[in-house]
């Protein structure tokens, strides 16, 4: 049960978007940026770096919502999403995006926790410093996110349907977009 009444029916952050739309439209910019902007990563890279860190975060709201849009842009490979969830090392991704992915979860811990060679070793292979750069920046906004869902009690289906056509209309049609479907006002406030 949450801990404040949200809207009936809107689970996970869309409950929390409707009950305060004027930060809807500002965290959704952050995410269609960080997830769809031109990036040398792929939106099906950086919505694994997300999933990733909202798994080690516990959060299954953020994982399954976001692992279904990794798989949307990643052709239904929802095998994929699961080994890197559960051992990225031995996933079949990129070394690139492993060592990505490695930074990410040390941020997930505490920032201080990435080092030099941790930012070395994907520099090695072949991270830019954009990449570097948006990689910690998806993993410490989804600790916020995370954090923002589960705490403040937030339901969350667990029908693996749901969340698998929410991750197509989300990669189709992106964050704001999305949002915007079943948060009307959000428009109306960003426009103020």
């Amino acid at each position: 049960m949450p801990h404040i009444q949200t809207p009936e029916g809107m689970p996970g952050i869309r409950g929390l978007f409707a009950f305060r739309p004027e930060t809807a439209r500002p965290l959704n910019e952050l995410v269609d940026v960080l997830l769809r902007g031109p990036n040398t990563l792929t939106p099906g890279e950086r919505e694994l770096i997300a999933t990733y860190v909202s798994s080690q975060n516990d959060c299954y709201y953020c994982q399954n919502i976001h692992g279904a849009v990794a798989a949307a842009h990643l052709n239904g490979d929802e095998a994929l999403v699961l080994q890197v969830k559960q051992n990225f090392a031995a996933a079949d991704v990129s070394p690139k995006l492993k060592a990505l992915l490695g930074i990410a979860g040390k941020v997930q811990k505490g920032g201080k926790q990435v080092t030099e060679a941790d930012v070395a070793a994907a520099r090695k292979e072949g991270a830019t410093d954009k990449e570097i750069h948006d990689t910690v920046l998806i993993a410490a906004s989804f600790c916020m996110f995370n954090r923002y869902v589960d705490g403040l009690g937030t339901w969350y289906p667990d029908d693996a349907a749901w969340y698998r056509e929410r991750g197509r209309i989300v990669a189709a049609d992106g964050y704001v977009a999305a949002t915007r479907q079943y948060v009307p006002e959000m428009a109306e406030v960003s426009s103020k």
